[in-house]
C-alpha cells in the first residue's frame, strides 16, 4: 500500500463515484485497503488505455477473490496527473453489480 500511495500527490482525491470521495494520502490508503483487505487475490486487467495531456482514461476489469466468491467488475477510470503524481482518480462502476456478486 505504501508503494501505491507514493504515486499520489499529497492532496490527491480518489473517488469511486458511487461512494464519497477520499482526499489526501492517508484517507486514500485507508479507502484502498478497505477494498482489498478481505481479498485473497486482486487483479486488474487493462482493456484500453488512452491519454490526452495529463489525463489518462482506462477501461479495465477488476477481479477480486473474497473467500469462495469471485467478483468481476467492469470499471472506467480517469486519472489526472500533476507534476508526475496522481492528483485525482475517479472510478465509474455499477455498485449493484458489486453488491450482487459479493453478497450472492
Amino acid at each position: 500500500m505504501d508503494e501505491l500511495v507514493g504515486y499520489f500527490a499529497d492532496d490527491a482525491i480518489y473517488h469511486n463515484i458511487p461512494m464519497r470521495p477520499m482526499q489526501g494520502k492517508e484517507a486514500i490508503a485507508k479507502g484502498l485497503s478497505g477494498f482489498v483487505s478481505g481479498a485473497r487475490n486482486v487483479q486488474f486487467e487493462m482493456v484500453h488505455i488512452g491519454a490526452a495531456g495529463d489525463v489518462v482514461f482506462t477501461e479495465r476489469v477488476d477481479r477480486f477473490t473474497l473467500g469462495e466468491k469471485r467478483i468481476e467488475l467492469p470499471v472506467a477510470g480517469v486519472f489526472e496527473l500533476k507534476n508526475g503524481k496522481i492528483a485525482a482518480w475517479r472510478d465509474y462502476f455499477d455498485v449493484a453489480m458489486w453488491n450482487k456478486q459479493s453478497q450472492g
